[in-house]
């Protein structure tokens, strides 16, 4: 028959029963259990104080640390993240030197750890990072570069879509506006957009996607209506490729935040939608930190544009080398009484200017923007209208 083993808590059990039986002296106890007086004092005296839970292993780690978060400062972290539930440490870090005296501020990683020990941080699946092997620009001051989006549609607590417009600076992240629609269309960010640039000026670029309105892989140089309109007050619409959303990767990223913020879950109707998404804004503006900026919030950094609207636009003055023609309403220009040759429906009413480059080879434009070529001689051995080219042939 093997020894029978006793664990170190069945032994202090039957040690305090030995010693109720009031049989054995302390020194008894201590020399059949092989333990010292002060230990047996001390199991005593937690057994008195505890019942049998005093005699399990206490943990040896101190209670108090010299360096340990001050309590008030932990209830600020919290108090922070209850306000702001889709804030890291560090956005939660830079609002504590509002609150609390620098000296008493710990790490962001102290800060990580306190959410994380209260079950505040959401472990997030980490995706694999690709660089942009042709970014559209890379703005190194404000106003440099716009960039403009509606973000994805989602149903409101009506049944009705809601279609947010976005428009921010590039460099700053400062939001103008983010304005929900019920519909993508011409009229709602034509009126947006003069909205905004009547109160913070103009930009040298708009970036979009290829979405309506913004632009169309179809026409030319993918511009449209508001793409002209940008043009003819001053503005160059630039786009990313087709189907690389990074490339404008920095309002993908704030379109990720105003989704987790609004939309998740909705208003019910479009005028509630709209106090969430201006609460957004504010927030992201004024308080939020933002760590591309070293912490700084977008409405300390960004700078109003120098370059004021123009409430009416004036007709473009074309160097006399050029020809004017004017785009008729099938979005084409007649060419030698005879021949036509197609740009696009949205030009019509508007005058472009066509330069010749030698060998029957024409180059268009509108304004100061190159549209395309087209060949004359072309026209005449097909006897046919043709459309504007992006390639010299």
């Amino acid at each position: 028959m093997p020894w029978k083993e006793t664990t170190t808590m069945e032994q202090k059990v039957e040690f305090i029963c030995e010693w109720r039986t009031q049989k054995y002296s302390i020194t008894e106890l201590c020399k059949a259990f092989k333990i010292s007086r002060p230990t047996a004092y001390k199991l005593i005296s937690r057994f008195e104080k505890d019942g049998i839970e005093g005699l399990k292993e206490h943990s040896k780690a101190p209670q108090m640390h010299p360096n340990s978060t001050k309590e008030d400062v932990v209830k600020n972290i919290l108090k922070l993240k209850e306000k702001h539930k889709h804030w890291g440490a560090k956005k939660i870090r830079k609002l504590l030197f509002n609150v609390c005296i620098e000296d008493d501020i710990p790490s962001v990683v102290t800060v990580h750890n306190i959410l994380s020990k209260n079950g505040l941080v959401i472990p997030q699946k980490r995706c694999k990072r690709v660089k942009p092997l042709f970014p559209i620009f890379d703005p190194q001051h404000c106003n440099e570069v716009w960039s403009a989006d509606y973000k994805g549609k989602f149903l409101m607590g009506n049944k009705i879509y809601c279609h947010p417009l976005t428009i921010a600076d590039s460099k700053s992240r400062f939001i103008f506006s983010a304005k929900g629609h019920y519909k993508e269309t011409l009229k709602n960010a034509k009126a947006e957009f003069t909205k905004v640039f009547r109160t913070y000026g103009i930009p040298k670029q708009i970036h979009t996607d290829n979405g309506s309105p913004f632009g169309s892989v179809r026409a030319i140089q993918r511009f449209t209506q508001l793409s002209y309109w940008f043009i003819e007050l001053g503005i160059m619409p630039v786009f990313s490729d087709p189907g690389h959303p990074e490339q404008n990767g920095r309002h993908e990223r704030m379109h990720r935040d105003l989704k987790a913020d609004c939309a998740k879950p909705s208003a019910y109707d479009l005028k509630a939608q709209q106090r969430r998404l201006n609460h957004f804004v504010k927030e992201y503006n004024h308080i939020r930190p933002h760590e591309a900026l070293d912490m700084e919030t977008p409405a300390s950094v960004h700078l109003f544009s120098t370059r004021p609207f123009t409430e009416r636009i004036k007709l473009f003055d074309y160097n006399s080398k050029f020809k004017i023609m004017k785009v008729t309403q099938n979005g084409a220009v007649r060419w030698k009484s005879k021949h036509w040759v197609y740009l696009t429906i949205a030009l019509k009413g508007k005058y472009v200017g066509v330069e010749e480059l030698g060998n029957g080879i024409w180059s268009v434009y509108y304004y100061n923007v190159f549209l395309g070529y087209f060949d004359d001689m072309n026209i005449r051995n097909k006897q046919t209208s043709i459309r504007l080219s992006q390639n010299l042939v």
